[in-house]
């Protein structure tokens, strides 16, 4: 593989207005527009918006609807809707992915210069004796379909420090293999598009749900073969159904009440191990969660809540 250069000045570059803004830490929330807002990703939310705004920093939302096959029309405009009911509102316009491609198209295009990258025909029945890793050489071979795209991984461990879930290592090369970041549909995959938004958006801190976890050594190599800087990590506790399964839109978690929103952050913030203001108001509670903000209060494991799924 060919030493990395630097990626296109469109996806480095930051928009000028960014170029002011003072200093400081820039985290975001990134959901999909696939259902309402539920507990989970509320927690999601506030953790994220809390760690941002106790340093001072700034928080912006993207809504992550790359995947036009699983985004549900509205469901978008819901969700910001719910999060400015709970007082959490982006302090810059709402970037969405679908209208981002040519910056994923210049990603893609570099891997390919690369040699970072190459076509793939295999299905995961295919990939059934290597228990789902691909390894570095195809076990199908070409045909006239459409491919997808697969990374090639390094054959070394890579390693972060999340702030809660301490020391993260991970074997790319035999716990994941070879990873897709373009479908044989067209579509980019997640791991490429969260890299190439956080580099592009200036994000310094990802605060997200442990689910993701082992997503982030993926996520690390993409940055380190682009060229791109590796951000912090602060991978929160999931929340879970009292069978223990973790709360999500397709498992029919049951949406927040964006009518009455203070009963839910009060449960959020207990959630996260912080303590829950007296105020009444949502703008004046916030305002005491950022102050009261103890980022070493928040649970390194994953929680039940009950009654937070349809019946």
């Amino acid at each position: 593989m060919r030493k990395p250069e630097a990626l296109p000045a469109e996806l480095l570059a930051l928009p000028a207005e960014l170029l002011a803004l003072p200093a400081g830490p820039r985290g975001r929330f990134a959901p999909s527009p696939t259902g309402n807002l539920h507990f989970g990703s509320l927690v999601a939310a506030l953790g994220s918006w809390l760690h941002a705004r106790s340093g001072q920093g700034r928080w912006i939302v993207r809504m992550e609807d790359i995947d036009s096959t699983r985004s549900v029309p509205g469901a978008g405009e819901n969700i910001l809707a719910t999060l400015a009911a709970f007082g959490l509102e982006s302090d810059e316009p709402v970037a969405w992915q679908s209208q981002r491609l040519d910056l994923y198209e210049a990603a893609f295009a570099r891997l390919q210069a690369l040699g970072a990258v190459y076509p793939c025909h295999c299905s995961r029945s295919d990939l059934a004796a290597c228990n789902g890793i691909h390894p570095h050489a195809c076990l199908r071979s070409a045909d006239s379909s459409a491919p997808a795209w697969r990374v090639r991984v390094a054959d070394r461990e890579i390693s972060f420090t999340d702030r809660i879930c301490a020391r993260f290592n991970q074997r790319l090369d035999r716990e994941v293999g070879d990873f897709v970041v373009r479908r044989a549909d067209g579509l980019f995959t997640y791991q490429l598009v969260v890299v190439v938004d956080d580099a592009a958006q200036g994000i310094s801190e990802v605060v997200r749900g442990a689910d993701l976890l082992d997503s982030t050594p993926r996520q690390i190599h993409l940055q380190e073969l682009l060229g791109l800087p590796t951000p912090g990590y602060l991978h929160l506790p999931l929340v879970l159904d009292p069978s223990g399964r973790k709360l999500s839109k397709q498992e029919q978690a049951r949406p927040v009440d964006a009518g009455d929103p203070l009963p839910a952050l009060h449960a959020a913030l207990a959630f996260l191990g912080q303590r829950a203001p007296a105020s009444k108001r949502v703008d004046a509670l916030l305002r005491e969660a950022v102050h009261a903000f103890d980022i070493d209060a928040i649970p390194a494991r994953p929680l039940a809540h009950a009654a937070m799924r349809k019946d």
